[in-house]
């Protein structure tokens, strides 16, 4: 359906396009369509956008519900956790900090930390704050998440385990995601400026770029005004609500709840060389140290996008585009994915905000929208990647079937009470497992809310199922020797953390 510039004054949910310049055709006439579609395919509820090109907001809306009992719609003020987005807010605070001369990137982390280590202690000796900013410690992408996020933990506690992820990688020569990483870098900022991150952020970015519906904690955020619930069907296939993620004690990896109306604003900065409304907000050179690539993440060409190069600056990605330079990053939540992109060249910024964390739409939309401005022939991106994904969507449903199908009231090995008892896992920490009628139930000691089902299948294989659906639906098994149980190995969601955790039972 075509959507002529003028007729978007007038909608509630648009910002008005650029007078006097045109749009890429697939902008003006197909934009709205292709959303529309997507929503369906990717049965995602909810969708906000917001497009900066030029230095105007020339599309922002929203598509969908926030609310799929309410059908309350998304709108350019709904709030979504932007997740690992927050990350280059905190390499900006940092580069702003450096470029005062309050403290070097290179500075080594136990300047402000003396008592910090990681498991080699060759590598604490020389680590520094543009090392944890640049995901190269050595260990695999994710690694302690499950321990970490939305956990009891305190950020400190946090920083002290690090010494407990062994890495599998050599430092600097590698590339592996790292949350607590960019946690303890943002702890330095208070160490510094006498802040807490979150006040230093707020205090140096969200307010002066006027982002007031923009929150750095996840603290209250269920009762935040106009706040989008978060969705999975991740493993059923079923819908469901989540809870919200609680994740302030990983806050400079992660924690900012924002809006695309707000999260436009820090675009339209990023490409302005620091500017907002006439007002340098962040220094240029500031800005600058953030892009300077800080990690080689891949220097082979894409079979499928027209980009040869990616690395990791301070908190962005960037790459190579059909001839251009752009910066982006993507954020995970339970229930939430999103992203922001910018390409200065281009005088172009997107950035995208979804309540459903199982589905590609949010990403095909971005190689959507930087295909139509950047001249590359058109490709359905969503198409393209649906069919894989529906596959897979379709073979992890069937395995949670089969599994959900084996449970028939068969007897394990051993009698109930043999299982119950305390487990322990050197980086996590004690669970509880204890006799729950006919089957078995998980106390995640380190998380609040968080409890697990084990139904006996067959072969001593039990199925788990956690009562956040976020954490996913495994098999288990329990290691026994002579009619005592030892351990298990539990699995949790591959975008919390890939590899299993041993507990081995202490009593």
């Amino acid at each position: 359906m075509k959507r002529p510039a003028l007729f978007l004054l007038f909608n509630l949910f648009a910002a008005t396009l650029t007078f006097g310049q045109q749009q890429p055709s697939f902008i003006e006439n197909n934009l709205d369509t292709y959303i529309k579609q997507g929503l369906k395919d990717w049965n995602l509820p909810g969708l906000a956008i917001a497009i900066v090109k030029d230095g105007k907001v020339v599309v922002m809306k929203g598509y969908g519900v926030k609310d799929i009992k309410t059908n309350e719609p998304v709108d350019e003020n709904t709030l979504f956790m932007i997740a690992s987005n927050s990350k280059l807010f905190t390499g900006t605070a940092l580069a702003q900090l450096d470029e005062a001369k309050k403290l070097s990137l290179n500075d080594k982390i136990t300047k402000y930390f003396p008592d910090y280590s990681v498991y080699d202690a060759n590598t604490t000796a020389v680590i520094t704050i543009k090392d944890l900013l640049g995901h190269h410690l050595g260990t695999k992408t994710f690694q302690g998440d499950f321990t970490f996020w939305n956990t009891t933990l305190s950020r400190q506690q946090i920083i002290d385990k690090m010494k407990l992820l062994k890495p599998s990688m050599e430092f600097r020569q590698s590339y592996g995601y790292c949350n607590s990483c960019f946690l303890t870098a943002g702890q330095v900022i208070q160490q510094v400026t006498g802040k807490p991150w979150e006040t230093y952020i707020q205090d140096s970015i969200l307010t002066p770029l006027g982002m007031n519906n923009t929150y750095p904690l996840t603290a209250g955020i269920a009762e935040r005004k106009g706040v989008s619930k978060p969705y999975t069907n991740a493993f059923t296939g079923k819908m469901a609500e989540l809870p919200y993620d609680q994740i302030d004690n990983l806050a400079p990896a992660g924690s900012i709840v924002s809006c695309v109306k707000d999260v436009a604003k820090w675009l339209t900065m990023q490409l302005d060389s620091g500017k907002y409304e006439g007002k340098q907000v962040v220094s240029w050179r500031a800005l600058q140290k953030t892009r300077d690539q800080n990690t080689i993440v891949s220097s082979r060409a894409s079979a499928v996008y027209p980009t040869h190069f990616r690395g990791y600056g301070l908190g962005v990605f960037e790459a190579d585009y059909n001839g251009k330079q752009i910066f982006w990053h993507t954020g995970g939540a339970d229930g939430f994915v999103t992203n922001t992109c910018f390409v200065p060249e281009a005088k172009l910024a997107i950035t995208i905000l979804t309540n459903n964390d199982n589905q590609s739409f949010f990403e095909a939309l971005r190689y959507q929208i930087l295909d139509a401005y950047l001249g590359v022939p058109y490709v359905d991106r969503s198409q393209a990647m649906l069919k894989g994904f529906n596959e897979e969507q379709q073979e992890t449903v069937k395995k949670t079937n089969d599994m959900q199908a084996r449970v028939k009231g068969k007897s394990p090995e051993l009698p109930l009470k043999a299982y119950a008892g305390q487990y322990q896992n050197t980086l996590y920490g004690p669970i509880e497992i204890s006799v729950n009628k006919k089957d078995l139930l998980i106390k995640f000691n380190l998380h609040k809310d968080l409890t697990a089902t084990l139904q006996y299948m067959d072969n001593n294989e039990w199925l788990l199922i956690y009562n956040n659906p976020a954490y996913g639906i495994f098999p288990l098994k329990f290691k026994t020797e002579n009619n005592k149980v030892i351990s298990n190995e539990i699995k949790v969601n591959d975008g919390l953390e890939f590899d299993p955790y041993l507990f081995v039972k202490e009593n």
